[in-house]
Formats: structure tokens, sequence, C-alpha cells
């Protein structure tokens, strides 16, 4: 990952910046929950949530062309580029403040009292409305690019927090690595050892409204007890899930509170389930809201032939995708 660190910048609004057509050239990786449980829910109406967030190797791609512009307001703009050499995902991607990434991008400016155009070119390849969290990916990717251009301009505390307005995924994207995620998701524990997983992810090509699973599970949905995923991974120990018996513990880890509301609004994702199930999948799970859904396989060359077996005669997403082991 390259964050393309740029000299440091003088104080004040319109002070000077990176010259003409700086880039920075950025990953911004999609996430999966291992599991989510509703724990809670605030007097202002937000969830309380536990998941076990791990990043995957499926990403997008930024760059960054960053130009002061002293005596001038702020300009953000936004190019989106299809992916290249991967399965069509489905994609419908806003280019105006409705962006997290323009958003990200006009906070950050507005926070660290300065005068620039920055335009952002975006190469889509996370699913959107998927549950794999790729716009929020795509909003921390721009908020760590801009702190990298202006150093200090923004403290890390002060960035947590612009990254929460944002949305409450977006703090993870800051330093993603497997967590046990609480709170609305301020809050993260980083986990000192987990493996990286072979995984098939399956999306139905149906959006979900992650409002819409919310407003299902608030009329019949129950709390499950704090600290359920917690003394799950502890079940799993430090090694993570290698020796996990797969009857009992998978399921168990990967149970998500959401998915009968989300399978409510979209029934494909059962169907999607069945078909991960059949081809191998040691255990499957939901990935946030949805709709994508995913199984986990013994290794990737299993991962592999049941995406190939999948994808013939099936009109959903699939992708193998591997995701990254604790650091």
């Amino acid at each position: 990952m390259s964050d393309g660190r740029l000299a440091p910048r003088g104080a004040g609004r319109g002070a000077a910046g990176p010259p003409t057509a700086e880039r920075i050239d950025l990953e911004a990786p999609a996430k999966l929950n291992l599991g989510l449980r509703v724990v809670g829910v605030r007097d202002d109406g937000y969830h309380l949530l536990e998941s076990l967030f791990v990043p995957l190797d499926l990403h997008d791609d930024l760059r960054l062309e960053l130009e002061d512009a002293p005596g001038a307001a702020s300009h953000v703009e936004l190019e989106l580029l299809p992916a290249e050499g991967e399965p069509a995902a489905p994609i419908d991607v806003p280019r105006d403040d409705r962006n997290l990434a323009v958003r990200a991008a006009r906070l950050f400016l507005e926070a660290a009292e300065i005068a620039a155009r920055v335009r952002i070119v975006l190469r889509k390849r996370i699913p959107t409305a998927a549950g794999l969290g790729g716009g929020s990916s795509d909003a921390a990717a721009v908020l760590r690019g801009l702190a990298a251009a202006w150093p200090g301009r923004v403290e890390p505390t002060a960035l947590e927090l612009l990254a929460l307005r944002l949305g409450a995924d977006v703090p993870f994207f800051l330093d993603p690595r497997p967590s046990l995620v609480t709170g609305i998701g301020e809050h993260r524990e980083p986990l000192r050892a987990w493996p990286s997983l072979a995984l098939v992810l399956a999306h139905p090509r149906q959006p979900v409204s992650t409002a819409e699973v919310f407003a299902g599970w608030d009329a019949g949905g129950s709390v499950t007890p704090p600290g359920t995923c917690k003394r799950w991974l502890e079940r799993f120990g430090a090694g993570g899930p290698a020796g996990a018996d797969d009857a009992a513990d998978w399921p168990r880890l990967l149970q998500n509170d959401l998915a009968e509301a989300a399978e409510r609004l979209c029934p494909d994702m059962r169907r999607l389930h069945t078909r991960l199930a059949a081809a191998g999948a040691r255990a499957t799970g939901q990935s946030g809201s949805g709709a994508t859904v995913y199984g986990v396989f013994a290794d990737p060359a299993a991962a592999s032939a049941a995406c190939d077996l999948l994808s013939v005669n099936d009109s959903a997403w699939f992708r193998v995708a591997i995701s990254l082991a604790a650091r």
C-alpha cells in the first residue's frame, strides 16, 4: 500500500501545499464481518454492535491529485474508473457529495484550514450496498492520504472523529487489521493473532438498504448479551480458527443478528448460502447488513475451484477473496 507521503506544509488557510498534480496512490480494502451481534440500542437510535472485522485482498484503488488554491475556495471532484481484470461487480457510485470519499476530502480540508483542489480518481472493485464497507474504506483512504500530504494539520484523535462523522465503519479503515469492533464501530481491539482465510464472496446483484435492514431488526429482533463475540474468539484461542470444530464453532462465530431481516428483503441470499455450502464451504455467513454472503473454505485452491463451479449459469457475482492476517 502506498501513501505517497509529501513534505510538511505551512500553517494557516491557504498555506503552501503540494505542487500541481502531485499524486498519492492508495488502496482501500474491503472488510468482512465474521459474525455480527446487536447488543443494544442507544437512546439516539444507533445500534450497539459486536463483530470481528477482517480486511480483504479485494480493494478499490484511489489516486489523489492535489494542488494548492491560495485565496480561493477548495474544490473536490471525483472521477470513476471501471475495474480491470475483475468479475463485473454491482456498482452504482454517486460522484457528488453523496460519495463518502468526496465528503471525506471536504471535511479534512475544513478541519485542516487548507484551501486546495483535490481530484479523486477512483477505480471501483468492491460492490456497493454489499456489506463490504467499500464506501467507508474509500473515505478512510482519502483521510489517510490527505493526512500524509499535510502531516500534523489534523491530529490522529481528530482524524478518528472525522472518520466517525462519515460513518460507523470508517474508523476501522484508518488502520485496517483483524479487530474486534464494538460500540457503533468506534471501539476497536486489534487481534494479536489471526490467520488469513480463504473465502468465496457471493452477491445476488440486488442492493439491500442498511437502514431497511436495521428497521427490520427493530421490528422483531432481540438483543444478544454483550461479550458474545469476545467469548467465541477466546474459544478459538490465539491461533484463530485453524483447529475449530466446523460443525459447532464456525456457525456460532459467524452468526449475524441482521441476517433474518436482510433475507426478508432479499430472499436470494438464502439460495447463495445453500450453494456455497454445497460447494464445500466449511461454514457460511453474511457480511454486515448484506447483501454479500460468503463461504469459508479449507484453502485458496478449494475456494477457487468452488468459485469456478458456482459462477457457471448463475447471475450472482462471485469472487475468491483472502482475508488479511493479524500483524
